[in-house]
């Protein structure tokens, strides 16, 4: 997914689970389940995870389902 980063770290944005929440609008626990199971990278700060802000887009865009017109 995001694992190859062409940005440099001072350059990223990190978001807390809550606003990764928000942008996908799930529970915080939906994102929590995402970041253990490997599908969402994250960092942990302390007790508390942050993702870049580009992994999300990233992973939205893969997981995105289009509806084929027959």
């Amino acid at each position: 997914m995001a694992s190859d980063m062409k940005q440099p770290l001072n350059e990223v944005v990190f978001l807390t689970v809550a606003e990764v929440a928000t942008v996908m609008r799930v529970s915080k626990m939906t994102v929590y389940r995402l970041v253990h199971s490997g599908h969402l990278p994250a960092i942990r700060v302390g007790r508390s995870f942050r993702v870049p802000e580009q992994a999300v887009h990233d992973y939205l865009r893969e997981s995105y389902v289009g509806v084929e017109s027959a």
